[in-house]
C-alpha cells in the first residue's frame, strides 16, 4: 500500500438529484461515488440504472475542476436490503471472488482510483469472519491486477460504525490495518430523533459530558486503542442533521422533553435545509462550547446539527492532535450550502497542520 497523502474527502449521493458537475472538486483530495449496487443473486458490482451514465463519467466529470482529485467507488450503502446482500456475498469464497474481481474490472473500465466497502453493518461474529475474508481476498486481488497490469494499485477503503464493535461483533481490526488504505468512520448519528425521541441530543458531538461513549472523541480513541493508527484513519464530517419536535417550546436547549421528529418522517435534515428553516422560520441558533455541536429552534422544532464553528473544532482538533489523523470525509457534499462547511473544513485543516502549536 501506497502512503496515501492527506485526505479531504466527500461523497457524492446519487440518490440526493445532486449533479456531479456540480461538485466544486477544488475542495476535495478525494470524492466517493455513492453508492454502486450489488447484485443479490450473482453478486455482481453494477452502477445504479438510474444513475449509470452519472457514475460512467464521475471521475471525468470531476477532474475538470481539479485533475488531481482521486475518485474512489462505493459499493453499497444503507438502502433496504443492501446488507443482506453484502452478508450472503461474504459468506461464500466463490461469491466474494464474483464481487471482487466485478468491482475491479467496473472501477477500471470508468477510470475510478479506488474501491470503498460500505457495509452498513456487519452485525455478527460470523459475518466479522467473513469480512475478514473478503477483506484479504480483495486486497490480493487488487495487488495481484496491478502487478499484472503494471498500474497503481487501486486504493481500497471501508466505511465503519463508530466502535470497533457491534453488540457482542467485533471488528477484525488487525485485517483491517494490514488491507485497507484507510476507514472512514462514522463518527456521526450518535443521536436522533428514532434512537432518542423523547429528547433533544446532539448528533454529532465532538465531546459529550452525558454519555461519554457517544461522541466523536470517544469513537475514533476506540479504533486508535484497536490497533488502527491514527493516519489510517478519516473522521466523519455530516452535512445532515435531525429535526426533533419539543414537547415545550420553552424548553429548547440540549437534552430538552421532545416528542418524535420534526420536518420529515425521520426528522432527517441537510444542512442547506437548516439553513433555508434559520432564514424563514427566523430561528434562535446556538453553539455549545462543550460539545461542540450547534443547534437551532423555533417554535416547537429544534434541529441539532454541525455548522462553521463546529466543523472547525473537528478539524482543530484532529488535525493537531499528537497523533494526527489521515484526515476527514464529508457526507454528503450535496448537503452543504454554497460549499460554506467544505471550505471551512479544507482552510481549517491546512492552517492547523502546518501550525506548530
Amino acid at each position: 500500500m501506497a502512503s496515501t497523502g492527506v485526505v479531504k474527502a466527500g461523497y457524492w449521493n446519487c440518490g440526493s438529484t445532486f449533479l456531479v458537475s456540480d461538485i466544486k472538486s477544488s475542495l476535495f483530495t478525494h470524492l466517493f461515488a455513492a453508492f454502486a449496487d450489488v447484485n443479490s443473486s450473482n453478486y455482481q458490482v453494477t452502477f445504479p440504472t438510474l444513475y449509470k451514465l452519472q457514475f460512467e463519467s464521475f471521475t471525468q466529470t470531476v477532474q475538470i475542476k481539479n485533475s488531481g482529485v482521486k475518485t474512489l467507488l462505493s459499493i453499497g450503502g444503507g438502502a433496504s436490503g443492501v446488507a443482506s446482500a453484502l452478508a450472503s456475498m461474504a459468506s461464500k469464497k466463490e461469491n466474494r471472488k464474483i464481487f471482487i474481481d466485478s468491482s475491479i474490472t467496473l472501477a477500471r473500465e470508468n477510470n475510478f482510483h479506488g474501491l470503498c466497502l460500505s457495509w452498513l453493518y456487519p452485525s455478527t461474529t460470523s459475518e466479522m469472519t467473513n469480512l475478514e475474508s473478503l477483506l484479504k481476498e480483495w486486497r490480493a486481488a487488487v495487488d495481484d491486477e496491478a502487478n499484472k497490469t503494471r498500474k497503481c494499485p487501486l486504493l481500497l477503503t471501508a466505511e465503519v460504525f463508530y466502535s470497533s464493535a457491534i453488540g457482542s461483533a467485533s471488528y477484525p481490526c488487525t485485517t483491517i490495518a494490514n488491507t485497507l488504505d484507510w476507514i472512514n468512520v462514522l463518527a456521526f448519528n450518535f443521536y436522533s430523533p428514532g434512537s432518542s425521541p423523547t429528547e433533544t441530543a446532539p448528533p454529532a458531538a465532538l465531546k459529550n459530558k452525558q454519555n461519554g461513549s457517544l461522541c466523536v472523541e470517544a469513537s475514533i480513541k476506540i479504533w486508535i486503542d484497536a490497533g488502527l493508527k491514527a493516519k489510517k484513519i478519516a473522521l466523519c464530517l455530516p452535512f445532515v442533521g435531525w429535526a426533533w419536535t419539543l414537547t415545550n417550546p420553552l424548553k429548547h436547549d440540549l437534552f430538552a422533553p421532545a416528542a418524535g421528529p420534526a420536518l420529515s418522517v425521520d426528522g432527517s435534515i441537510s444542512f442547506a435545509q437548516v439553513k433555508v428553516f434559520i432564514t424563514d422560520q427566523k430561528a434562535t441558533t446556538e453553539y455549545n462550547d462543550t460539545y461542540s455541536t450547534n443547534y437551532c429552534y423555533a417554535g416547537v422544532t429544534w434541529i441539532g446539527y454541525d455548522d462553521l464553528e463546529s466543523v472547525t473544532n473537528k478539524v482543530k482538533y484532529h488535525a493537531r492532535k499528537e497523533q494526527q489523523l489521515l484526515g476527514y470525509f464529508a457526507w454528503h457534499v450535496g448537503a452543504d450550502n454554497n460549499w460554506s462547511l467544505s471550505q471551512k473544513a479544507f482552510d481549517t485543516w491546512d492552517k492547523c497542520a502546518n501550525s506548530k502549536q
